[in-house]
Order: C-alpha cells, then structure tokens, then sequence
C-alpha cells in the first residue's frame, strides 16, 4: 500500500462534453470539476454551454454526483489500495 492523500484523473466526460478532472481522497470522497463548473454555470459557462449544444446537438448537462465515471475511477482506485 502507498500512503497517499488525494488522487486525481482527467478524463473527458461525454455528458458535458469536456475534459473533467475526478480527484478522489483516501477515504474514498470524490469530487469532479465538471460537476462544479456545469451544475451551476455563471455567464460565461452558460455561453460556453449554450455554443456546444449547437456543436453537439444535444444537451449538454452534468449529471451530478455520484456519476458512473466518478464511480468507476473511485472503485478502480480503491481496488489498487487494497492490494
């Protein structure tokens, strides 16, 4: 086992249609920056959003916490601890 505090991945998240960094503490809490930054957008994410839905089309919504990548990458994570 390794002694470690917080880990972190990017990955890009098909739902929002961006990269996303997963970051994952050792007690097994997530946080993704996805979730913060498309959950509640200010100005100028709503743009962003708005101009990527017109590229994508199709919504593009974050699908809150706990999400299956965040919950892929934390099982995967804590599998590798208990090794």
């Amino acid at each position: 086992m390794t002694d470690w505090q917080l880990t972190a991945k990017t990955i890009f998240c098909d739902a929002v249609g961006d990269e996303v960094t997963i970051m994952v503490r050792r007690n097994g809490s997530t946080t993704c920056t996805g979730c913060k930054k498309y959950s509640r957008p200010d100005a100028v994410t709503r743009r962003i959003i708005a101009r990527r839905v017109a590229r994508l089309k199709r919504p593009v919504k974050c699908e809150g916490e706990p999400c299956a990548r965040t919950t892929r990458y934390t099982q995967k994570i804590m599998a590798e601890e208990a090794e």
